[in-house]
């Protein structure tokens, strides 16, 4: 038996679902890019604890902090990106801990990401009109600041989904 999905009229979805739709669309495709290159094992969740890292290099404890995890779980992840060359781990002046970094590896993985990001920027532009772009952006932009959203990312501490 063949069963046919209904089609989805995407003009009912709120703002939030199209937001977050388009938003995933764009990090699978960065992602794929990033694999492509030469990042084979680069997923979505490693971005979110570069963020905390692109401004200066942290410890364990307070990137754990920061990312709102517990330091077992920061640590995880840091010594997989560790191992994948995505960041780097060396000691920190008490010995005791470790201060971890991007790596050069690392940051060729930022700047194709921005790279990509800005051509998918460019394709949209492109496709739907330079005065529909900036609307929608403003638009989104005041949706965001109505709901207290634009300090997480001022501040670089966008949450991971859960």
């Amino acid at each position: 038996m063949v069963v046919h999905s209904k089609q989805i009229d995407l003009t009912q979805l709120d703002l939030g679902y199209l937001g977050l739709f388009l938003g995933q669309r764009v990090n699978e495709l960065v992602v794929d890019r990033l694999r492509r290159e030469g990042f084979r094992n680069v997923r979505e969740s490693h971005g979110y604890v570069v963020q905390h890292l692109i401004e200066r290099e942290r410890s364990i404890t307070e990137l754990a902090q920061r990312m709102r995890v517990t330091q077992q779980a920061a640590s995880k992840t840091i010594s997989e990106m560790v191992r994948l060359g995505i960041l780097d781990a060396k000691p920190a002046a008490d010995r005791r801990a470790k201060t971890i970094c991007i790596s050069k590896r690392g940051w060729a993985s930022v700047r194709l990401s921005r790279r990509v990001r800005t051509q998918i920027d460019r394709r949209l532009v492109k496709a739907v009109g330079d005065e529909e772009y900036r609307r929608t952006n403003a638009c989104l932009t005041r949706c965001l600041e109505i709901l207290r959203g634009v300090q997480s990312i001022e501040s670089r501490r966008v949450r991971e989904p859960q």
